[in-house]
């Protein structure tokens, strides 16, 4: 650079920096009114039905930080029509804009059903997804490119499924002889593991006639377990229709634990199987011989070797001993779990609940005062069975006014708060997680505390999970007055603590929530749901998308609570159950083990979602009481005797204070809100989400 230009490079950096300065603020000012709002929203209506209608009715709104969204939304919508200079062009207006990546994405996937290669390749980015990745090889491919396994296919093989529009590639792949028998074989070990039989059916085709049946047996023993558990009595011993036999026994063990014991001891004699396959269908029977509450469960698992045994084989032989209340049994089950495993607040009540029972009740008092500290399902519980106050340690989340106007500043940032305004939250998350990629806890805080203020509550609950961010409790269970929950909730004849709870446990404050099942808004509930509860409450229905509207979903959303709630003498914890696992399944619980005590009830729930939803509605219905109220009806009041009936709380309830410990324990995470991961499905036949 000449002694010349340097000046007068700095001086154009200067100005880049004032003007990006003076554009910072002028955005920062220029806060968006409800009036563009309004307009926005019929422009971005008119906009995802294509065309340019849009450009008339968005017309002033140039300088609106969503105008982009409109011409994508159109470009989106005529995708079928649409050629490269037109998303060029808009590519090069917005190149770092997540409509823009959009938009590349959806015209490569035209481009390729149009199998116009050349525009294909001129455009596409590598990163963009196993589809786009096959595409882009069939693209290769049609201009004479061979394929190399190592450099275009290695990364995609280990996956266990892919897109069809990967099957041109793979069919090219097996025609130049890359997919070898080895190779094939590890792929569909991969696939047997992740249980995509559909891939190993797709595979069977490619291998030599006598391995191709043993193949199309591994993925029948994954749909079907128990007609291919019969049908092993007739296959010759081999390898793999070893493997095959072994997965069959322990996807039937998972439906049906008798029926699996039968099979074992007809096929354990026909079979070579390895010790190690041995020690996987022993331990899948002992496992769900426990969670079926079978007489030998507790003995099959003490049986199982040191080396097989694992933390879900080890609670599941504490849980067996809780429903025969056989209190010895169940504290040498949890005397050989790991020390830290033994940490887990449920064991340490439990073990405090086995001391007390057997004579121990110094060593018991123990266990409950330090647990006792803690804010969750099990230390509330030991803070009422010592009588003490709930340990709950609030930290107060303080803005700084620096800090927001440079994250106002931040035009991704604006963008996701303006979207979330106009409702378009899916669109405004994803603007969030980009604008705030890589920032760190402070910056995060205050980001989360404009949104909170916003009425975007969820960005708390997501954000604030781990460590001493868990103590912002005003963020993370917000009482949101505006959706009309409190005064619903009363009509409707339920606390509203609980109703709360179950919302939050539920969406985790996401208005657009939706499940696999297709439940849907903040109290997840299903469009055939809410039309009965909309007809027996005589509120009037006007289809599924309703229920993302807040007030709407919180109406019929309490109306069903109440109606779960009346089927179980009014007992919270149990309808809770319900709203989860389904109320016919609840029942069939209560008919096996319907005289436990709440604790132990909940404690041997077979479905490990609903049992820790159940511990997560309760203590956030006591969290919830306290931000009411300064104070919470105790846990122990809600947990009412099974055929006891619940009365809702008054005047007259004992009400618990709350106090921070001199020493605040640690807060454990909370668990995922929208779906729990389970080591423990529920049998294929039933659903662990229930009618909702």
């Amino acid at each position: 650079m000449s002694q010349h230009a340097a000046p007068r490079h700095l001086a154009r950096r200067l100005l880049i920096l004032v003007a990006g300065l003076w554009l910072a603020g002028a955005a920062q000012a220029a806060e968006p009114t409800e009036a563009q709002r309004t307009a926005f929203k019929q422009a971005y209506a008119t906009a995802q039905q294509g065309g340019d209608g849009w450009k008339s009715a968005a017309s002033g709104l140039q300088g609106y930080p969503l105008y982009p969204y409109l011409e994508a939304a159109s470009l989106t919508h005529d995708i079928r029509q649409v050629q490269r200079p037109q998303v060029e062009d808009y590519l090069k207006h917005y190149p770092a804009l997540i409509p823009a990546s959009d938009l590349r994405r959806d015209f490569l996937t035209e481009l390729a059903r149009r199998q116009d290669w050349d525009n294909f390749l001129a455009m596409y980015q590598p990163g963009l997804g196993d589809a786009l990745t096959c595409n882009a090889l069939q693209a290769q491919m049609s201009k004479g490119a061979s394929l190399d396994f190592d450099r275009d296919l290695a990364a995609l093989w280990s996956k266990p499924k892919l897109p069809s529009a990967c099957d041109p590639v793979l069919g090219a792949a097996h025609d130049q002889g890359l997919l070898t028998e080895p190779r094939l074989w590890d792929r569909i070990e991969r696939a047997a593991d992740a249980v995509q039989p559909g891939t190993i059916n797709n595979l069977a085709g490619w291998l030599p006639a006598d391995q191709s049946e043993s193949a199309r047996r591994i993925a029948s023993a994954l749909t079907d377990p128990g007609a291919a558990a019969v049908a092993a009595n007739q296959w010759p011993d081999s390898p793999r229709n070893r493997q095959a036999a072994m997965l069959a026994l322990e996807r039937l063990a998972r439906r049906q634990s008798v029926t699996a014991d039968i099979a074992w001891q007809k096929l354990e004699g026909r079979f070579a199987f390895t010790p190690e396959q041995r020690n996987r269908v022993m331990y899948a029977l002992a496992l769900f011989h426990a969670t079926d509450y079978d007489a030998s469960a507790i003995s099959r698992l003490v049986a199982l070797p040191v080396s097989v045994q694992t933390d879900t084989s080890r609670e599941w032989r504490v849980r067996a001993a809780l429903a025969l209340q056989d209190w010895t049994a169940a504290l040498a089950a949890i005397d050989a779990m790991p020390a830290a495993q033994q940490q887990d607040g449920e064991w340490r009540w439990f073990r405090a609940r086995a001391l007390t029972q057997t004579g121990r009740a110094s060593e018991a008092q123990q266990v409950l005062a330090s647990l006792a500290q803690e804010p969750t399902f099990f230390g509330f519980l030991a803070a009422d069975r010592v009588n003490a106050p709930y340990g709950i340690c609030q930290l107060e989340l303080k803005g700084n006014p620096q800090r927001e106007r440079t994250l106002l500043a931040n035009q991704g940032l604006v963008r996701a708060f303006e979207l979330y305004a106009v409702g378009l939250p899916r669109q405004a998350r994803r603007e969030w997680t980009q604008a705030l990629d890589g920032a760190d806890m402070e910056t995060l805080k205050q980001a989360v505390d404009i949104a909170y203020r916003r009425g975007w509550y969820d960005r708390a609950v997501f954000t604030f999970n781990t460590g001493d961010a868990l103590r912002y409790y005003e963020q993370r269970f917000p009482l949101a007055s505006q959706d009309g929950l409190v005064p619903q909730a009363e009509e409707a004849g339920i606390e509203p603590s609980w109703a709360y709870a179950i919302l939050r446990a539920e969406s985790a404050w996401m208005p657009d929530a939706r499940s696999g099942a297709d439940a849907r808004g903040l109290m997840q509930l299903l469009p055939s749901t809410a039309a009965l509860v909309a007809k027996r409450n005589g509120i009037t229905w006007v289809g599924g998308d309703s229920l993302f509207n807040p007030v709407t979903n919180i109406i019929l959303g309490t109306r069903y609570l109440a109606q779960m709630a009346g089927s179980f003498n009014g007992a919270p914890w149990l309808a809770s159950a319900a709203y989860n696992a389904g109320p016919g399944k609840v029942n069939q619980w209560l008919e096996a083990r319907g005289t436990l005590p709440p604790d132990l009830f909940i404690a041997t729930i077979p479905y490990k979602e609903t049992r820790e939803y159940v511990a997560r509605v309760m203590s956030f219905a006591v969290i919830y009481d306290w931000r009411q109220h300064g104070n919470a009806v105790t846990l122990s009041q809600r947990l009412t005797p099974i055929g006891q009936t619940y009365t809702l709380p008054d005047s007259h309830s004992e009400r618990k204070l709350v106090t921070c410990p001199v020493v605040a324990p640690p807060t454990p995470a909370e668990p995922a809100s929208a779906a729990p991961a389970s080591n423990l499905p529920p049998p294929a036949s039933a659903s662990s989400t229930g009618t909702r």
